[in-house]
Protein backbone atom coordinates (compact mmCIF):
# COMPACT_ATOMS: atom_id res chain seq x y z
CA UNK A 1 0.00 0.00 0.00
CA UNK A 2 1.27 3.21 -0.99
CA UNK A 3 2.05 5.33 2.29
CA UNK A 4 0.27 8.81 2.43
CA UNK A 5 2.87 11.53 2.42
CA UNK A 6 3.83 13.74 4.94
CA UNK A 7 2.84 17.25 4.60
CA UNK A 8 4.10 20.32 5.87
CA UNK A 9 1.71 22.69 8.36
CA UNK A 10 0.08 24.20 5.37
CA UNK A 11 -1.84 27.08 6.54
CA UNK A 12 1.22 28.46 9.39
CA UNK A 13 3.54 28.67 5.97
CA UNK A 14 0.40 30.19 3.80
CA UNK A 15 0.14 33.13 6.75
CA UNK A 16 4.06 33.46 6.41
CA UNK A 17 3.84 34.11 2.67
CA UNK A 18 1.09 36.32 2.72
CA UNK A 19 2.77 37.84 5.29
CA UNK A 20 5.64 38.39 3.57
CA UNK A 21 4.95 38.70 -0.49
CA UNK A 22 5.04 35.42 -1.35
CA UNK A 23 2.66 33.50 -3.64
CA UNK A 24 0.24 31.20 -2.71
CA UNK A 25 2.07 29.20 -6.03
CA UNK A 26 5.28 28.96 -4.13
CA UNK A 27 3.80 27.45 -1.21
CA UNK A 28 2.22 24.76 -3.32
CA UNK A 29 5.47 23.68 -5.06
CA UNK A 30 7.20 23.50 -2.06
CA UNK A 31 4.60 20.85 -0.17
CA UNK A 32 4.36 19.31 -2.86
CA UNK A 33 8.07 18.97 -3.25
CA UNK A 34 8.57 17.69 0.72
CA UNK A 35 5.76 15.37 0.50
CA UNK A 36 6.93 13.54 -2.01
CA UNK A 37 10.37 13.21 -1.73
CA UNK A 38 10.87 14.21 1.69
CA UNK A 39 14.47 15.05 1.24
CA UNK A 40 15.15 17.95 3.40
CA UNK A 41 13.76 15.75 6.56
CA UNK A 42 15.68 12.46 5.58
CA UNK A 43 18.85 14.26 3.84
CA UNK A 44 19.33 17.21 4.72
CA UNK A 45 19.27 20.92 2.38
CA UNK A 46 22.52 20.21 0.16
CA UNK A 47 21.63 16.86 -0.96
CA UNK A 48 18.03 18.15 -1.45
CA UNK A 49 18.85 20.60 -3.60
CA UNK A 50 21.09 18.12 -5.16
CA UNK A 51 18.26 16.07 -6.46
CA UNK A 52 16.05 18.72 -7.17
CA UNK A 53 14.38 19.98 -10.95
CA UNK A 54 15.28 23.58 -11.64
CA UNK A 55 11.87 25.25 -10.92
CA UNK A 56 11.62 23.41 -7.52
CA UNK A 57 15.61 24.23 -6.60
CA UNK A 58 14.09 27.95 -7.65
CA UNK A 59 11.39 27.58 -5.34
CA UNK A 60 12.97 26.23 -2.41
CA UNK A 61 15.80 29.09 -2.85
CA UNK A 62 13.26 31.77 -2.64
CA UNK A 63 11.26 30.34 0.84
CA UNK A 64 14.91 29.19 1.93
CA UNK A 65 15.59 33.40 1.01
CA UNK A 66 13.02 34.46 2.45
CA UNK A 67 13.68 32.78 6.01
CA UNK A 68 10.79 29.99 5.07
CA UNK A 69 11.49 26.33 6.33
CA UNK A 70 9.39 23.35 7.83
CA UNK A 71 8.09 24.05 11.19
CA UNK A 72 10.06 20.96 12.54
CA UNK A 73 13.48 22.66 11.39
CA UNK A 74 12.75 25.87 13.05
CA UNK A 75 12.16 24.35 16.21
CA UNK A 76 14.73 22.71 16.09
CA UNK A 77 16.97 25.52 15.81
CA UNK A 78 15.70 27.52 18.58
CA UNK A 79 15.34 24.38 20.87
CA UNK A 80 18.45 25.33 23.12
CA UNK A 81 17.37 28.65 23.93
CA UNK A 82 13.90 27.36 24.82
CA UNK A 83 15.25 24.97 26.42
CA UNK A 84 16.27 27.67 29.26
CA UNK A 85 12.80 28.40 29.51
CA UNK A 86 11.47 24.89 30.90
CA UNK A 87 7.84 26.22 32.21
CA UNK A 88 7.03 28.44 28.85
CA UNK A 89 4.00 27.87 27.48
CA UNK A 90 4.94 28.10 23.58
CA UNK A 91 2.86 30.23 21.42
CA UNK A 92 5.22 30.19 18.12
CA UNK A 93 8.80 28.36 17.95
CA UNK A 94 9.45 30.84 15.03
CA UNK A 95 9.78 33.16 16.04
CA UNK A 96 9.74 32.46 19.42
CA UNK A 97 7.01 33.32 21.43
CA UNK A 98 5.63 31.95 25.03
CA UNK A 99 4.46 32.79 28.49
CA UNK A 100 4.24 31.43 32.02
CA UNK A 101 1.36 30.24 34.11
CA UNK A 102 0.50 33.52 36.48
CA UNK A 103 1.31 31.36 39.58
CA UNK A 104 4.96 30.96 38.64
CA UNK A 105 4.72 34.59 38.37
CA UNK A 106 4.76 35.28 42.30
CA UNK A 107 8.20 36.55 42.77
CA UNK A 108 8.80 40.25 43.44
CA UNK A 109 11.64 39.74 40.60
CA UNK A 110 11.19 37.75 38.08
CA UNK A 111 13.70 34.87 37.57
CA UNK A 112 15.03 34.85 34.22
CA UNK A 113 14.16 31.42 33.26
CA UNK A 114 10.68 32.30 33.73
CA UNK A 115 10.49 35.90 31.81
CA UNK A 116 8.72 35.69 29.31
CA UNK A 117 9.60 35.97 25.09
CA UNK A 118 7.79 37.71 22.40
CA UNK A 119 10.50 38.05 19.31
CA UNK A 120 9.25 39.47 16.20
CA UNK A 121 12.25 37.84 14.63
CA UNK A 122 15.14 34.90 15.14
CA UNK A 123 17.44 34.74 17.47
CA UNK A 124 20.57 36.37 16.76
CA UNK A 125 23.39 34.01 16.32
CA UNK A 126 25.73 35.89 18.48
CA UNK A 127 23.11 35.78 21.09
CA UNK A 128 22.65 31.83 20.89
CA UNK A 129 26.67 31.40 20.86
CA UNK A 130 26.70 34.37 23.99
CA UNK A 131 29.56 36.07 21.99
CA UNK A 132 30.08 39.58 22.50
CA UNK A 133 32.71 40.08 19.72
CA UNK A 134 32.26 42.40 16.55
CA UNK A 135 29.37 44.29 18.83
CA UNK A 136 28.68 47.41 18.77
CA UNK A 137 25.94 50.33 19.40
CA UNK A 138 25.52 52.90 16.59
CA UNK A 139 24.29 56.17 17.66
CA UNK A 140 23.44 58.39 14.63
CA UNK A 141 20.53 60.99 13.30
CA UNK A 142 19.93 63.84 14.84
CA UNK A 143 22.95 64.07 16.97
CA UNK A 144 26.14 66.17 16.94
CA UNK A 145 28.87 63.66 17.97
CA UNK A 146 28.06 60.16 16.00
CA UNK A 147 28.78 57.50 18.48
CA UNK A 148 29.86 53.68 18.30
CA UNK A 149 29.91 52.19 21.41
CA UNK A 150 31.57 49.11 22.39
CA UNK A 151 30.31 46.49 25.37
CA UNK A 152 33.62 47.53 27.16
CA UNK A 153 32.55 51.15 26.56
CA UNK A 154 29.30 50.55 28.08
CA UNK A 155 30.48 48.89 30.84
CA UNK A 156 32.63 51.71 31.63
CA UNK A 157 29.82 54.26 32.12
CA UNK A 158 28.43 55.25 35.03
CA UNK A 159 25.46 52.57 35.27
CA UNK A 160 22.04 51.80 37.64
CA UNK A 161 20.43 49.08 38.48
CA UNK A 162 16.42 48.86 38.74
CA UNK A 163 13.78 46.33 38.83
CA UNK A 164 11.42 47.50 36.10
CA UNK A 165 8.08 45.94 34.26
CA UNK A 166 8.45 44.68 31.05
CA UNK A 167 5.11 43.40 29.44
CA UNK A 168 4.28 43.01 25.56
CA UNK A 169 1.09 44.72 24.32
CA UNK A 170 -0.89 42.08 23.25
CA UNK A 171 -1.17 40.67 26.55
CA UNK A 172 -4.53 39.64 27.48
CA UNK A 173 -5.04 39.34 23.56
CA UNK A 174 -6.68 36.09 24.59
CA UNK A 175 -9.24 37.21 26.31
CA UNK A 176 -10.62 39.47 23.59
CA UNK A 177 -13.97 39.39 22.61
CA UNK A 178 -14.53 39.05 19.82
CA UNK A 179 -11.52 37.03 18.84
CA UNK A 180 -8.69 39.30 17.51
CA UNK A 181 -5.60 37.68 15.29
CA UNK A 182 -2.25 37.24 16.88
CA UNK A 183 -0.47 35.70 19.77
CA UNK A 184 -3.22 34.65 22.03
CA UNK A 185 -1.90 35.70 24.80
CA UNK A 186 -3.39 34.91 28.21
CA UNK A 187 -1.80 37.45 31.35
CA UNK A 188 1.67 35.62 31.60
CA UNK A 189 3.16 37.58 29.12
CA UNK A 190 4.75 40.36 32.08
CA UNK A 191 7.79 40.06 34.16
CA UNK A 192 9.66 42.76 36.53
CA UNK A 193 13.33 41.34 36.44
CA UNK A 194 16.08 43.27 37.81
CA UNK A 195 17.60 45.51 34.74
CA UNK A 196 21.07 46.85 35.42
CA UNK A 197 22.73 49.35 32.31
CA UNK A 198 23.58 52.86 31.12
CA UNK A 199 20.31 55.45 31.57
CA UNK A 200 19.51 56.21 27.64
CA UNK A 201 19.77 59.82 28.63
CA UNK A 202 23.40 59.65 29.70
CA UNK A 203 24.33 58.16 25.83
CA UNK A 204 22.56 60.81 24.14
CA UNK A 205 24.52 63.37 26.34
CA UNK A 206 27.77 62.16 25.15
CA UNK A 207 26.49 62.53 21.42
CA UNK A 208 24.63 65.20 21.84
CA UNK A 209 21.13 65.95 20.35
CA UNK A 210 20.21 68.61 18.65
CA UNK A 211 17.31 70.93 18.89
CA UNK A 212 15.32 68.95 15.46
CA UNK A 213 15.52 65.58 17.75
CA UNK A 214 11.91 64.56 18.34
CA UNK A 215 12.10 60.52 18.40
CA UNK A 216 14.20 57.66 18.53
CA UNK A 217 14.01 55.15 16.13
CA UNK A 218 15.50 50.83 17.42
CA UNK A 219 17.18 48.30 15.54
CA UNK A 220 18.52 45.26 16.55
CA UNK A 221 20.13 42.12 15.33
CA UNK A 222 17.68 39.46 14.75
CA UNK A 223 17.10 38.47 11.29
CA UNK A 224 13.87 39.11 10.10
CA UNK A 225 11.47 35.82 8.55
CA UNK A 226 10.52 36.56 5.32
CA UNK A 227 10.90 39.78 2.97
CA UNK A 228 9.44 41.62 6.09
CA UNK A 229 12.18 44.51 6.88
CA UNK A 230 14.00 44.59 10.26
CA UNK A 231 11.76 45.24 13.30
CA UNK A 232 12.32 48.39 14.59
CA UNK A 233 10.06 50.81 17.02
CA UNK A 234 10.83 54.14 18.65
CA UNK A 235 10.17 56.35 21.30
CA UNK A 236 9.47 60.00 21.85
CA UNK A 237 12.68 61.97 23.15
CA UNK A 238 11.25 63.08 26.36
CA UNK A 239 10.97 59.32 27.11
CA UNK A 240 14.29 58.06 25.74
CA UNK A 241 15.41 61.37 28.12
CA UNK A 242 13.61 59.71 31.43
CA UNK A 243 15.73 58.17 34.07
CA UNK A 244 14.67 54.51 34.26
CA UNK A 245 14.93 54.53 30.29
CA UNK A 246 18.24 52.08 30.25
CA UNK A 247 20.33 50.32 27.40
CA UNK A 248 21.13 47.11 29.64
CA UNK A 249 23.51 44.66 29.49
CA UNK A 250 22.23 42.56 32.41
CA UNK A 251 19.41 40.88 34.07
CA UNK A 252 19.19 39.95 37.75
CA UNK A 253 22.87 40.34 37.83
CA UNK A 254 23.64 38.05 35.15
CA UNK A 255 24.27 38.35 31.27
CA UNK A 256 21.20 38.74 28.99
CA UNK A 257 19.19 35.47 28.40
CA UNK A 258 19.25 34.67 24.37
CA UNK A 259 15.63 34.90 24.26
CA UNK A 260 15.94 38.42 26.03
CA UNK A 261 18.34 40.45 24.18
CA UNK A 262 21.79 39.37 24.69
CA UNK A 263 23.91 41.03 24.47
CA UNK A 264 22.53 44.41 24.60
CA UNK A 265 18.55 45.57 25.06
CA UNK A 266 16.46 48.69 25.53
CA UNK A 267 14.21 48.83 28.63
CA UNK A 268 11.76 51.14 28.34
CA UNK A 269 9.78 50.49 31.30
CA UNK A 270 6.07 51.49 31.75
CA UNK A 271 4.97 51.37 27.83
CA UNK A 272 4.59 48.52 26.06
CA UNK A 273 7.48 45.96 25.94
CA UNK A 274 7.45 46.48 21.86
CA UNK A 275 9.52 49.54 22.60
CA UNK A 276 12.12 47.84 24.42
CA UNK A 277 14.27 46.87 21.34
CA UNK A 278 16.24 43.17 22.24
CA UNK A 279 19.77 42.94 20.40
CA UNK A 280 20.14 46.78 19.86
CA UNK A 281 22.67 47.93 18.02
CA UNK A 282 21.50 50.99 16.47
CA UNK A 283 19.52 53.88 17.97
CA UNK A 284 18.46 56.43 14.99
CA UNK A 285 17.48 59.94 16.28
CA UNK A 286 14.94 60.99 14.46
CA UNK A 287 13.53 64.23 13.36
CA UNK A 288 9.72 63.15 12.66
CA UNK A 289 7.84 60.03 14.98
CA UNK A 290 9.55 56.91 13.63
CA UNK A 291 7.63 55.51 10.69
CA UNK A 292 9.01 52.01 10.25
CA UNK A 293 5.75 49.43 9.09
CA UNK A 294 5.70 48.44 13.14
CA UNK A 295 4.93 52.03 14.10
CA UNK A 296 1.79 53.00 11.08
CA UNK A 297 -1.25 51.17 10.14
CA UNK A 298 -2.62 48.59 13.00
CA UNK A 299 1.09 47.64 13.93
CA UNK A 300 1.00 48.02 18.08
CA UNK A 301 -1.49 51.08 17.58
CA UNK A 302 -4.95 51.64 19.22
CA UNK A 303 -8.73 53.61 17.79
CA UNK A 304 -8.17 56.82 18.84
CA UNK A 305 -11.96 56.45 20.68
CA UNK A 306 -14.25 53.67 21.36
CA UNK A 307 -15.25 51.56 19.00
CA UNK A 308 -17.53 48.88 18.26
CA UNK A 309 -16.30 45.11 19.06
CA UNK A 310 -15.27 43.70 15.86
CA UNK A 311 -15.13 46.63 14.01
CA UNK A 312 -12.01 47.86 12.37
CA UNK A 313 -11.46 52.03 12.39
CA UNK A 314 -9.41 53.82 9.41
CA UNK A 315 -6.08 53.68 10.08
CA UNK A 316 -6.40 57.48 10.29
CA UNK A 317 -8.05 56.99 13.22
CA UNK A 318 -5.07 54.75 14.84
CA UNK A 319 -2.63 56.64 17.73
CA UNK A 320 0.45 54.78 18.67
CA UNK A 321 -0.19 52.64 22.06
CA UNK A 322 2.39 53.86 24.28
CA UNK A 323 2.16 53.62 28.51
CA UNK A 324 0.59 50.58 29.87
CA UNK A 325 -3.02 50.99 31.76
CA UNK A 326 -4.16 49.85 35.37
CA UNK A 327 -3.55 46.14 35.66
CA UNK A 328 -3.31 42.98 38.12
CA UNK A 329 -2.49 40.03 38.01
CA UNK A 330 -3.46 37.22 40.94
CA UNK A 331 -0.78 34.63 41.59
CA UNK A 332 -1.53 32.72 44.84
CA UNK A 333 -3.13 30.67 44.53
CA UNK A 334 -3.39 29.00 40.79
CA UNK A 335 -6.44 28.42 39.17
CA UNK A 336 -8.17 24.96 39.77
CA UNK A 337 -6.64 24.94 43.37
CA UNK A 338 -8.67 22.90 45.58
CA UNK A 339 -9.33 24.30 49.08
CA UNK A 340 -10.89 23.01 52.46
CA UNK A 341 -13.61 24.34 53.74
CA UNK A 342 -13.12 26.92 56.40
CA UNK A 343 -9.03 26.67 55.94
CA UNK A 344 -7.99 30.09 55.82
CA UNK A 345 -5.41 30.74 52.60
CA UNK A 346 -3.76 33.89 51.16
CA UNK A 347 -4.65 35.63 47.73
CA UNK A 348 -1.75 37.65 46.17
CA UNK A 349 -0.27 39.25 43.37
CA UNK A 350 0.86 42.27 41.38
CA UNK A 351 -0.34 45.30 40.43
CA UNK A 352 1.20 47.92 38.03
CA UNK A 353 -0.25 51.42 36.51
CA UNK A 354 2.19 51.92 33.19
CA UNK A 355 2.79 55.98 34.32
CA UNK A 356 0.76 56.08 36.53
CA UNK A 357 0.95 54.66 40.49
CA UNK A 358 -1.28 51.69 41.94
CA UNK A 359 -3.53 53.18 44.72
CA UNK A 360 -5.29 50.17 45.84
CA UNK A 361 -6.40 46.65 44.60
CA UNK A 362 -9.54 45.05 45.48
CA UNK A 363 -10.84 41.09 46.01
CA UNK A 364 -14.35 39.78 44.93
CA UNK A 365 -15.41 36.03 45.77
CA UNK A 366 -19.24 36.94 44.73
CA UNK A 367 -18.60 37.38 41.39
CA UNK A 368 -18.10 41.44 41.95
CA UNK A 369 -21.16 42.02 43.78
CA UNK A 370 -18.99 42.82 47.23
CA UNK A 371 -15.45 44.03 47.36
CA UNK A 372 -12.58 43.66 50.29
CA UNK A 373 -9.43 45.55 49.96
CA UNK A 374 -6.51 44.03 49.73
CA UNK A 375 -3.07 44.97 51.62
CA UNK A 376 -0.46 46.69 49.11
CA UNK A 377 2.81 46.97 49.47
CA UNK A 378 4.83 49.56 47.69
CA UNK A 379 7.23 48.66 44.53
CA UNK A 380 10.87 48.49 44.89
CA UNK A 381 10.82 51.51 42.56
CA UNK A 382 9.03 53.29 40.11
CA UNK A 383 8.04 51.13 37.04
CA UNK A 384 8.26 47.95 39.58
CA UNK A 385 5.13 46.00 40.22
CA UNK A 386 3.22 46.61 43.54
CA UNK A 387 2.02 43.21 45.59
CA UNK A 388 -1.18 42.58 47.12
CA UNK A 389 -2.46 40.01 49.72
CA UNK A 390 -5.56 39.22 51.82
CA UNK A 391 -6.73 36.14 53.52
CA UNK A 392 -9.74 34.34 52.65
CA UNK A 393 -11.56 31.25 54.08
CA UNK A 394 -14.91 29.89 52.16
CA UNK A 395 -17.56 28.82 54.50
CA UNK A 396 -19.58 26.32 52.04
CA UNK A 397 -18.80 23.59 49.62
CA UNK A 398 -18.60 24.27 45.64
CA UNK A 399 -17.06 26.56 42.94
CA UNK A 400 -15.67 30.14 43.66
CA UNK A 401 -13.84 32.53 41.69
CA UNK A 402 -11.86 34.86 42.94
CA UNK A 403 -11.40 38.32 41.32
CA UNK A 404 -9.15 41.29 41.58
CA UNK A 405 -9.46 44.79 40.81
CA UNK A 406 -6.55 47.61 40.98
CA UNK A 407 -7.43 51.25 40.94
CA UNK A 408 -4.76 53.84 39.81
CA UNK A 409 -4.12 57.02 41.02
CA UNK A 410 -6.19 58.59 38.49
CA UNK A 411 -9.03 56.93 39.86
CA UNK A 412 -9.40 54.80 36.65
CA UNK A 413 -10.22 51.16 37.77
CA UNK A 414 -9.84 47.44 35.32
CA UNK A 415 -12.94 47.47 33.62
CA UNK A 416 -15.29 44.44 34.50
CA UNK A 417 -15.44 43.69 29.88
CA UNK A 418 -12.79 43.72 27.59
CA UNK A 419 -12.84 47.45 25.28
CA UNK A 420 -12.10 46.63 22.30
CA UNK A 421 -9.85 47.27 19.28
CA UNK A 422 -8.51 45.26 16.46
CA UNK A 423 -5.05 43.94 17.58
CA UNK A 424 -5.81 42.95 20.91
CA UNK A 425 -3.74 45.51 22.55
CA UNK A 426 -3.44 46.79 26.54
CA UNK A 427 -5.69 44.36 27.44
CA UNK A 428 -6.49 44.87 31.30
CA UNK A 429 -9.95 42.92 32.27
CA UNK A 430 -10.18 42.11 35.74
CA UNK A 431 -8.47 39.19 36.98
CA UNK A 432 -11.02 35.94 37.56
CA UNK A 433 -8.82 33.11 39.06
CA UNK A 434 -11.51 29.70 39.62
CA UNK A 435 -11.02 27.87 42.68
CA UNK A 436 -12.53 24.69 44.22
CA UNK A 437 -13.81 24.22 47.79
CA UNK A 438 -14.43 20.84 49.54
CA UNK A 439 -14.80 18.99 46.03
Amino acid sequence: MKKEPRKLDRDRLRGILEDNGGSPEDLERFNEYMSRRGFLRRTGVIAALAGMGAGAEVTLQRLFGQGLIPVGWAAEAETKAIASKPDMIIHNDRPVNGEFSPHLLDDNITPSPRHFVRNNGLTPQRAKNKDPQGWELAIDGEINTPLKLTLDDLKKMPAITKSLLIECGGNGRGNFVPKVRGNPWDRGAVACSEWTGVPLKEILNRAGLKSSAIYTAHYGEDPPIGAAPPFSRGIPIDKAMEEHTLVAYKMNGKDLEALNGYPVRLVVPGWIGSCSQKWLNRIWIRDQVHDSNKMTGYSYRVPAYPVVPGSRPPKTDMVIATSWVIKSLITRPAANTRIDIGKTFKVRGHAWAGENQVDSVYISTDYGLNWTKAVLTQPRNQYAWYTFETELAFKGKGYYEIWARAVDNQGVTQPARQPWNPKGYLGNVIHRVPVLVGV
